[in-house]
């Protein structure tokens, strides 16, 4: 049987280029199984279904080596459980040499194989570590140019700075303090205390 795997980030991200590779190769649609989902760990609903569905014979389809899993010991891993212990077959169709359906009959066919795998897995796992320095890189020119991360900072009114600063000098007592900012009384001590260390 043969079955392929797709996968993506996030929820926003799309899976139609990955489908329409698997369609191309020719697998049916209802043994195509996707996530979209973080490949940080396996805790993939889909990809689990998929794993336990493989028997020894089957054909695993995927896009790159990177669905299998984030890093270089995750990716190698993977590969190792479905070809060694479930004794599956896998097929990245972005990298034809990574077929172990051609190769798995001699040594010298699994020896390239094998390194092949290595050599992606690592490439995979440098690429994001690339991607992570450029976020952070980005990230510190974007602070040294004064862009501000995280929530926009609350603008006050100015009648309810006027309602702290009377408050404070003991113009107002609380409970006209709260009647006049319409809040309760933690919420105004919340946004009074916010206030005075803007």
């Amino acid at each position: 049987m043969t079955y392929a795997y797709a996968r993506v980030s996030t929820q926003d991200q799309n899976l139609t280029r990955q489908l329409e590779a698997f369609d191309e190769f020719g697998v049916d649609r209802k043994n195509v199984y996707c996530d979209k989902k973080s490949s940080k760990d396996f805790e993939r609903q889909n990809y689990l279904k998929l794993v336990k569905k493989l028997r020894g014979g089957d054909l695993l389809v995927i896009k790159s080596i990177d669905r299998l899993g984030r890093d270089y010991n995750m990716i190698t891993e993977e590969w190792s459980r479905i070809t060694k212990k479930i004794g599956a077959d896998i097929l990245v169709l972005d990298m034809p040499l990574l077929d172990t359906r051609e190769r798995a009959d001699t040594l010298m066919g699994k020896f390239i194989s094998d390194i092949v795998l290595q050599v992606l897995s690592f490439v995979a796992e440098n690429e994001r570590a690339n991607i992570r320095a450029r976020q952070a890189e980005g990230i510190a020119a974007a602070k040294k140019k004064g862009v501000r991360f995280g929530r926009p900072r609350k603008v006050y009114s100015e009648e309810f700075i006027g309602i702290v600063g009377d408050f404070r000098s003991k113009k107002l007592t609380l409970s006209q303090a709260l009647a006049a900012s319409h809040m309760t009384s933690g919420n105004f001590y919340y946004h009074m205390n916010r206030l005075c260390r803007v």
